[in-house]
């Protein structure tokens, strides 16, 4: 099976979104230029917002000059930007150097901004519900364009938010481009620029086992979230085919010895869907692997995609399911839909628009 595909060949200008501070160290130290003036460099770019060499008065006038030549400081143009009516939810399309476009969400509550992240652009795993994995694999993104999401998405709110969440749980197979989504959160969580919190990153899967231990050993503590939406091996081979490769009894294993060495509860998530996999014996056997882990429920009701054979459960089916979870499942939360109306919601990225 094949994961992923090869990121786009590196422009003649690095983007500055791409580089740690280690790798910009290493960059202006060919040229002469003392380390400390990165840390400075990063400052501007992550803390300030600042894009403009030429205004960054902190730095010699004729590094100034030469930051142009030496790196990209352009973000990929937003070739749509589409809203929910209670201006709660955005959904970005981005187009990026080679002509392909990435979707990427911010979603408002009264808590909390968050920012949901692509990974690829498209996916190969091909789960039968989600509007992505019908496109197919295209390509990877770099560290680069992953962290350009966050800068967009980030001056279209014009930086209001101290704090917010990122989730990689836009398009893609985040651990089928592990090296490239390692980086970027590394980037975003440099004390000295943007210091995001780990343990405010949450990154999906839909069950690559060894990329689990992987991203176990990379020392970020940052939240892992299981795509399992079925209880049987069975089913799951239906809705999520990566499960022929890493079964349920490969996959539950990694994902309890994730909680243990990083010390975080792994989030099963479940997308319920009408008359699939939304019985009582399914609730069951899901609290039961909850508890195993131990790990918290995630419950989201399917959201619709044109030309798929699936239906949403009414409210009164999720709230029966979630209510045979309560009693016997450790912690239980059903999604609120946000940005349905604009295909924006879990598993509607992917070139759908409103009418």
């Amino acid at each position: 099976m094949v994961l992923a595909v090869p990121i786009r060949s590196a422009p003649r200008t690095p983007s500055i979104f791409g580089l740690s501070r280690e790798a910009l160290v290493g960059l202006l130290s060919e040229r002469g230029i003392p380390p400390y003036r990165a840390k400075q460099l990063f400052s501007w770019v992550y803390r300030r917002h600042v894009r403009s060499p030429e205004a960054m008065t902190s730095l010699p006038s004729a590094l100034r000059a030469e930051l142009p030549s030496w790196l990209d400081f352009s973000l990929p143009r937003v070739a749509s930007l589409l809203g929910t009516s209670d201006g709660d939810t955005h959904k970005f399309v981005l187009q990026l150097s080679d002509g392909a476009s990435v979707e990427c969400v911010s979603m408002r509550t009264e808590r909390r901004l968050t920012l949901c992240l692509s990974s690829q652009v498209g996916c190969a795993l091909k789960c039968s519900f989600c509007a992505t994995g019908l496109m197919g694999l295209r390509r990877n993104l770099t560290a680069g364009e992953i962290v350009a999401q966050v800068m967009a998405m980030g001056d279209h709110h014009a930086w209001r938010d101290d704090r917010f969440n990122i989730v990689f749980m836009g398009m893609g197979e985040p651990l089928a481009n592990l090296g490239a989504v390692l980086e970027a959160i590394r980037i975003l969580h440099d004390p000295e620029g943007m210091n995001l919190g780990a343990r405010r990153v949450t990154v999906s899967t839909s069950g690559l086992v060894p990329q689990i231990a992987e991203l176990a050993a990379a020392g970020l503590p940052v939240g892992l979230a299981v795509s399992l939406h079925a209880t049987t091996d069975a089913l799951r081979n239906e809705l999520v085919p990566v499960n022929r490769r890493w079964p349920l009894a490969e996959l539950l294993p990694a994902a309890r010895a994730y909680g243990r060495a990083t010390g975080r509860r792994v989030t099963l998530e479940y997308t319920l869907i009408g008359g699939v996999n939304d019985t009582p014996e399914d609730a069951d056997r899901l609290a039961r692997m909850a508890r195993e882990l131990p790990s918290k429920i995630n419950l989201i009701p399917y959201n619709p995609v044109p030309g798929l054979p699936y239906a949403r459960p009414d409210a009164e089916a999720v709230d029966a399911f979630a209510r045979r979870l309560y009693p016997q499942a450790p912690a239980v939360t059903v999604r609120n839909t946000m940005g349905g109306e604009i295909w924006a919601a879990c598993g509607q990225l992917g070139g759908l628009s409103p009418a």
